[in-house]
C-alpha cells in the first residue's frame, strides 16, 4: 500500500521536525551526551526495524486488516455494530494492547532484554522514541498483527492507530518543557512527556510505572501512574546505570546490547 506508507512518512516527518524545533526553543533537561554521539545509533535501529517490518508484513496492519475482512475473520467481521463504535472501540483496544505489551516487556526477561535498549538511552528526547530493538519492532508487529486479525480491526482504525501511535511517542518523548498547566490539563487524557519521563527513570520502580504512549487511563486505572520523579525532573537520573557512554550508543552496540549482562543488577 505505497499511498498509505507516503501518507505515513509524510506525518512522520512534521511531527519529527516540529518537536525537534521545540526541543530546541524550549529544552526541558541538558543532555549528558551530544546528539551525534546518540542519534545515529538510534536511527540506525530505527531504518532496520522499520525494513525489517515491512519486509515480514508487506501490506502493513491496514492490508492485514483488509485481507481479514475479505476472509471474514475477527469479532468486529461477524457482528453488525454502527462503524463509529466499532472504531471507536477498535483504537481503545489496540491502546490498551500495546499497554499491555509495554507492561510485558518490562517483567519476562527476555522480552525486558530487548526493551532495555530503549531505556538505556541517558537522554530522553524525540529519537528516544525511534530507539528500538529490531527485535522488539518484530514482537510487537506480531502482537498489533493478532489483535487486529482476531478482532477484525477495520483497517481505517489499524492505519489512524498506527499513524496515532507514531506520533504519541514522540510526543511524550520530546525533551520539551511543555507549561505545567498545560501538562496538567493534557495528562488528564494523554501521556504527557513529564509523565512519561518519569518511567525514564534508573530506578527500576518508577520505571515500572506510567507504560501508557497515548492515553493516560490505563496506567490510573491499573496503578501504575505514578504523577512526578521523587528527585524532580531536573535531578532524576535517566536510563539505565550502565550503557551510558558514547561508545554504547553505537548502532553495532545497541544491536548486540539483549546478549550482555549488566555491571549492575537491572533486573
Amino acid at each position: 500500500m505505497p499511498s498509505e506508507l507516503i501518507v505515513r512518512i509524510g506525518i512522520f516527518f512534521v511531527v519529527f521536525v516540529t518537536l525537534v524545533l521545540l526541543e530546541a526553543a524550549m529544552p526541558k533537561r541538558p543532555s549528558p551526551l551530544a546528539r551525534t554521539e546518540r542519534w545515529p545509533g538510534a536511527f540506525g535501529l530505527f531504518v532496520i526495524g522499520a525494513v525489517a517490518a515491512r519486509l515480514v508484513v508487506p501490506v502493513g496492519l491496514a492490508g492485514l486488516a483488509i485481507w481479514a475482512s475479505s476472509q471474514g475473520f475477527g469479532l468486529f467481521n461477524l457482528i453488525d455494530l454502527p462503524i463509529w463504535l466499532v472504531g471507536l472501540a477498535s483504537l481503545l483496544l489496540l491502546d490498551l494492547a500495546v499497554w499491555a505489551q509495554h507492561v510485558l516487556m518490562h517483567h519476562v526477561p527476555v522480552l525486558w532484554r530487548m526493551h532495555r535498549v530503549h531505556h538505556a538511552d541517558p537522554h530522553i528526547d524525540v529519537m528516544t522514541a525511534l530507539r528500538f530493538h529490531p527485535a522488539e519492532i518484530l514482537v510487537s508487529l506480531a502482537w498489533k498483527a493478532a489483535i487486529v486479525v482476531a478482532f477484525g480491526l477495520p483497517a481505517w482504525a489499524a492505519f489512524t492507530f498506527e499513524v496515532a501511535l507514531n506520533a504519541f511517542a514522540q510526543f511524550n518523548h520530546a525533551n520539551w518543557a511543555l507549561p505545567k498547566p498545560v501538562d496538567a490539563l493534557l495528562r488528564k487524557l494523554v501521556v504527557t512527556p513529564d509523565m512519561h519521563r518519569v518511567h525514564h527513570s534508573v530506578e527500576r520502580a518508577e520505571a515500572n510505572t506510567n507504560f501508557g504512549f497515548c492515553l493516560s487511563i490505563w496506567d490510573r486505572m491499573f496503578g501504575v501512574y505514578k504523577a512526578q520523579p521523587d528527585a524532580g525532573h531536573d535531578a532524576m537520573i535517566i536510563g539505565q546505570k550502565d550503557w551510558r557512554t558514547a561508545a554504547d550508543q553505537s548502532p553495532l552496540a545497541l544491536i548486540r546490547q539483549p546478549l550482555e549482562r549488566p555491571g549492575h543488577s537491572d533486573a
